[in-house]
């Protein structure tokens, strides 16, 4: 990128078609011009299914012991460079460094790093029968496409990645057009570690080029982390070729607290599930329950804790909140905003755009607490994505639950409690694809990660996922003969 100019990565480098329109990389924090994208075209699509095809025979055709060892000097680089990773990252999305340096790139690791170590693992399962016998095969789909978000991105193109490339397939990429850079740089390192080329693709640019592949006869599987209206046109898309789909998509998340929670435990995990990466979290507790009896100690120790978050340049190690990822997404925050003051919330902290010395060009906002909200409010309601928590009252476990569980969505859940029958209970009744008991946000490689309802299909992460990323072929084997009543 020699000439600032970050172009689609395709069969292990850079493609340049000087025809195509460049898109100006904002820093969100600044407003400052990072680099220019070229945006993929047609001819671009093509070139990277021609060579995923390709890399995917290479690929495909080696040991999994031999696919884990390549994956593992992936995992090396990246943590070589996490430093170098993450200030690349945060001058894309502008999230604090001190988040960045030791959740984003060193969590993309330990994805490739768990799949590298089960690419040897994989296999299929042998049936006894009466003068036969037959056996599973988990074969590779063949060429994937993922689709990612801003918010992780890195972390997400991991997330993909990793267990695409352990089964033995390959990938193409496309990361989102708001934060482009640190997909591409995993493609470099993927290349260095010795993957083939072509078995990891990163194509830049808008929906166009990805309503392409999503269309591709060639494109056996479509990966999305997004928006639930961007999950559904591309489910509508894929539907047509039958491809298989994984969707990890919205959420408006209840954390339910109860009125022998630890109270300082439940206040740190309600900040964190709020306020962690300026609030652009899919699985973030916006919708926070407080039983009657805990509500106002709750709301003093949430108020003054807050309060005290630095709010600052994201390249600052003393940062707490980063800018939002863009001028027209903080404007919607600030909507969001605006629009709990209209419907009656009561606006206990921020609410307002913050000016940050040597980032005047940033697109900064307080963290926010809205009290006194109720089910029916937009703030309550709809997804924010931005640093935006709306308080609840509640008074009876079958009440809260019936509350957390009134909404189309369903990714994520929290319940604090000291009981832990009745934390139990309640995940079990919560319509959620991952849940929390005294704690959130937690998101371990181990642990399946999927939302239930309108938050996605299938789940990213775990041994679950080798399945997303395999096809079964049973074999039925003959010992007798061929038992036919023609003559």
């Amino acid at each position: 990128m020699s000439d600032n100019i970050l172009r689609s990565y395709i069969g292990g480098r850079y493609i340049d078609n000087p025809s195509l329109p460049l898109v100006d990389n904002i820093n969100p924090a600044t407003g400052e011009v990072i680099c220019r994208v070229q945006q993929a075209g047609e001819a671009e699509v093509q070139l990277a299914i021609e060579s995923a095809r390709k890399g995917f025979e290479v690929w495909s055709a080696m040991t999994g012991a031999e696919r884990g060892r390549i994956l593992n000097r992936a995992v090396q680089i990246l943590r070589e460079r996490n430093r170098e990773l993450a200030e690349l990252e945060v001058r894309d999305n502008g999230k604090p460094i001190q988040e960045a340096e030791v959740v984003d790139v060193l969590s993309g690791a330990d994805c490739i790093e768990y799949f590298a170590g089960l690419a040897a693992s994989i296999h299929g399962q042998q049936f006894p029968l009466k003068g036969a016998f037959a056996y599973t095969r988990r074969e590779p789909l063949g060429i994937c496409f993922g689709i990612g978000a801003w918010n992780y991105p890195l972390q997400i193109a991991c997330w993909k990645s990793g267990p695409a490339l352990a089964c033995g397939n390959a990938m193409i990429y496309k990361p989102a057009s708001l934060t482009p850079m640190t997909a591409a740089k995993l493609a470099e390192i993927y290349t260095e570690a010795g993957v083939p080329d072509g078995v990891f693709n990163v194509i830049q640019g808008t929906s166009a080029a990805a309503r392409q592949l999503i269309a591709h006869p060639e494109v056996a599987k479509v990966s999305i982390t997004g928006s639930v209206d961007t999950g559904k046109a591309i489910m509508a898309d894929a539907a047509k070729t039958l491809k298989r789909i994984t969707m990890e998509l919205g959420g408006k998340s209840p954390l339910v607290i109860f009125d022998d929670a630890d109270l300082d435990q439940a206040v740190s995990a309600a900040m964190l599930a709020n306020f962690y990466t300026q609030g652009e979290i899919c699985t973030n507790g916006t919708r926070v329950f407080v039983h009657d009896s805990i509500y106002d100690a709750f709301l003093e120790k949430l108020v003054t804790r807050t309060r005290k978050l630095k709010i600052g340049d994201p390249m600052d190690p003393a940062t707490q909140v980063g800018a939002q990822v863009s001028k027209g997404h903080a404007d919607s925050v600030m909507q969001y905003i605006e629009q709990g003051k209209a419907e009656g919330a009561r606006l206990l902290a921020g609410g307002n755009r913050v000016t940050v010395p040597g980032c005047e060009g940033g697109n900064f906002i307080a963290p926010t607490i809205f009290a006194d909200c109720t089910d029916e409010m937009s703030i309550v309601r709809e997804e924010i994505f931005g640093p935006v928590m709306s308080v609840l009252r509640f008074s009876d476990e079958e009440e809260v639950i019936r509350r957390a569980n009134n909404t189309r969505l369903g990714l994520a859940a929290g319940v604090f409690t000291k009981d832990l029958a009745r934390a139990h209970r309640v995940v079990g009744k919560l319509q959620a694809g991952v849940c929390w008991i005294n704690n959130y946000n937690i998101t371990p490689i181990e642990m399946p990660f999927g939302g239930l309802k309108e938050s996605g299909i299938g789940s990213e992460n775990s041994l679950v996922t080798l399945d997303h990323y395999t096809q079964l072929k049973s074999v039925y084997v003959e010992l007798s003969g061929v038992a036919c009543p023609y003559e």
